[in-house]
């Protein structure tokens, strides 16, 4: 469920296209008027404010936007202006570019990503990139991870509820024998289930894996693999038990301990606003007892906070 709200009475894309013009002009820049008419629209009328922009204006706001706002604000901005699909793209583009490498980040969208979310902004990748998105995966990452991302991305999975008990013993059984049971770690096995299996299948898995081995799956895929194949298995994992938890952890970890990591913050809250913010921040306040918004409140100031607090929501 979304957070964002919007007007009860829609403003008219053109009327916002005058707004934003009109806080852009002159010296500097009305940057409440901005953050005010953007976090408060979703993704179709800020699709109709960009064409409406360009039309009376000759003008591409994307670009005005960033010569306009600067540093934090200008990152969440600038990805807040396109649909989700857009949006995960361009994360992972930035992700497996060699100017920007953020490979954690790339592997967080791939692997939280439903099979439907995943060919959505692979086409959508292919066709503004000019390159398929298995080519930069090829590209710039290595060894398991790379073979894990590969056939995570290319393989079609269920996305109903029901789930297979025969296979959830099997396979309970093969990654068993695969990691713990074994010295050294059949990687292989760990590729095949993870990117092959549903997540209704996978949380059968998890719970059949403590059943029979005493043990949970995700303490033995710790113990068992590393780095970043480590944090894609793991994030398959936990998204297939919660993909609302498992957000709020990243968030926390954001912004825990000295200093924030901003880029994890803005990416989870400006691509999680129009998905499943709501159960986010439900989880975010039963795990941690304090409001999401409160504790963006503390972590961030001006109107970077303005923008982030916005896209949240009321604080409840």
């Amino acid at each position: 469920m979304s957070t964002l709200s919007v007007p009860p009475v829609p403003t008219s894309p053109r009327d916002d296209a005058i707004a934003l013009y009109r806080a852009f002009k002159g010296f500097g820049c009305d940057t409440a008027a901005v953050v005010n008419i953007l976090a408060h629209r979703d993704a179709t009328q800020r699709a109709l404010i960009q064409q409406e922009y360009r039309v009376m204006y000759s003008d591409d706001i994307l670009k005005r936007l960033s010569s306009e706002l600067s540093g934090k604000l200008e990152t969440s901005v600038l990805l807040w202006m396109h649909d989700p699909v857009g949006r995960d793209a361009i994360v992972v583009k930035q992700g497996l570019s060699s100017e920007t490498k953020n490979l954690q980040a790339a592997t967080e969208v791939i692997c939280s990503r439903t099979p439907t979310q995943i060919q959505c902004f692979k086409q959508l990748y292919h066709s503004r990139f000019g390159v398929p998105l298995e080519h930069d995966i090829e590209m710039q990452a290595s060894g398991d991870h790379k073979k894990l991302l590969l056939a995570y991305v290319s393989t079609p999975r269920y996305e109903g509820l029901e789930f297979d008990r025969e296979i959830t013993a099997k396979d309970s059984k093969a990654l068993f024998k695969a990691g713990e049971k074994k010295l050294g770690t059949d990687e292989k096995t760990f590729i095949h289930i993870f990117s092959e299996r549903s997540r209704a299948q996978l949380a059968a898995i998890i719970s059949a894996y403590h059943d029979m081995y005493g043990n949970s799956l995700k303490k033995a895929v710790k113990g068992e693999t590393s780095g970043l194949f480590e944090y894609a298995l793991l994030t398959i994992l936990s998204c297939s038990e919660n993909p609302a938890r498992y957000f709020a952890k990243v968030l926390h970890k954001a912004m825990k301990g000295l200093g924030t990591d901003d880029t994890t913050l803005i990416r989870v809250i400006v691509t999680r606003t129009e998905i499943d913010m709501q159960y986010i921040k439900a989880e975010y306040l039963k795990k941690y007892k304090k409001t999401l918004n409160d504790a963006v409140h503390s972590e961030t100031s001006g109107h970077y906070r303005t923008f982030l607090l916005s896209l949240l929501g009321p604080n409840r």
